[in-house]
């Protein structure tokens, strides 16, 4: 059986993407091995996927998943809804902690209550919420309705690092594994680092925990999402780390200390970047995301930087895009390093 040999640092990574493009055999385990970790893939895994001349393919026999079944025809056969309706249910869910978010049709909103009921049983969820509108606005809140269950607060796990949260009230990006495995692979010892828009701390906890930084101020002006950030730095034991700041990150104090500081926002990111190039020392980096449509990628950004900088020195260090946003956009990530 073929299996991807992944380094452990980028196991989560590669794991979550292979799982996305469906490609990981789920019959069968994940074989963890010293600093490697194996993942059996599927036969139309092939080798002109990019992942495939990235990493070795190796043939081993791992053992078996003897409870594994695929949830779907399961819970179609629960419902037991007209063929018109069913291929209509959602195919793919997001599984934060012990709550499942999934997005329904209009058409199946009249049987949302029955449809909440069989995936939380089948896919061992205590809550089951119902994704209708898009996340907007300062505060960043989801639009989501509670469709079965009536707790939704819960703990995410990502490798090492845990996600206290409520998904009624705050987001989280599965989305952005990528980055914050990025942000979590730098050395960041002796570093202070701030964190302008740290959410419950999706960026701030990597860098804390895994590169080492030697303090994060990290900066959130939801005050749902500050409780959770507060709760997620004692989860993970940072206190000694990370110093949360509750409020508008414009009104962070101090000049010229951060030796990294992180934008993790995108939509009106660019208005912030005078502020984090206030906060940031000659040669500190700031990553700087935003979106931008694909016929002007990475031009928006780089323009942006230019027009903030008005004339201080600085160098892009790197170019990343985060993930795919939308049909012809990308959120990206433009490292630079500030100069003077």
């Amino acid at each position: 059986m073929r299996c991807l040999k992944v380094p452990k640092p980028k196991g989560e990574e590669v794991r979550y993407a292979l799982g996305r493009q469906r490609l990981v055999r789920k019959d069968r385990k994940i074989i963890d091995e010293g600093e490697f970790i194996f993942i059996p893939v599927l036969d139309s895994f092939t080798s002109e996927h990019a992942l495939a001349s990235a990493y070795e393919m190796v043939d081993m026999e791992p053992p078996g998943r003897t409870v594994f079944r695929e949830p779907l025809p399961a819970i179609k056969k629960k419902l037991q809804l007209p063929d018109e309706l069913e291929e209509l249910l959602p195919y793919k869910w997001e599984h934060l902690g012990d709550v499942v978010i999934i997005r329904l049709p209009k058409e199946l909103e009249h049987e949302a209550g029955r449809i909440g009921e069989a995936y939380a049983k089948e896919l061992n969820a205590k809550a089951v919420l119902n994704e209708v509108g898009v996340i907007t606005g300062t505060h960043r809140r989801p639009d989501v309705h509670l469709i079965f269950g009536d707790d939704t607060e819960t703990v995410h796990r990502e490798g090492p690092i845990l996600y206290k949260l409520d998904p009624r009230k705050v987001m989280f990006s599965s989305g952005n594994i990528k980055e914050k495995n990025r942000m979590a692979a730098l050395d960041c010892r002796g570093e202070t680092v701030v964190d302008m828009f740290a959410g419950i701390g999706y960026f701030t906890l990597p860098i804390a925990k895994k590169a080492r930084a030697s303090k994060v101020i990290a900066c959130e002006i939801n005050p749902d999402s500050y409780h959770y950030l507060v709760e997620n730095i004692e989860l993970n034991e940072l206190e000694d780390v990370v110093e949360p700041f509750l409020g508008d990150n414009m009104d962070l104090p101090g000049e010229r200390f951060a030796d990294r500081v992180i934008m993790g926002y995108f939509g009106t990111t660019e208005k912030f970047l005078p502020k984090a190039l206030s906060l940031i020392r000659p040669g500190g980096i700031v990553h700087y995301h935003d979106v931008a449509g694909i016929e002007d990628c990475p031009g928006k950004l780089l323009r942006a930087i230019d027009n903030a900088c008005e004339g201080r020195k600085y160098e892009v260090v790197g170019i990343q895009e985060a993930k795919s946003f939308a049909p012809c956009k990308s959120h990206i990530v433009v490292d630079f390093k500030v100069l003077d």
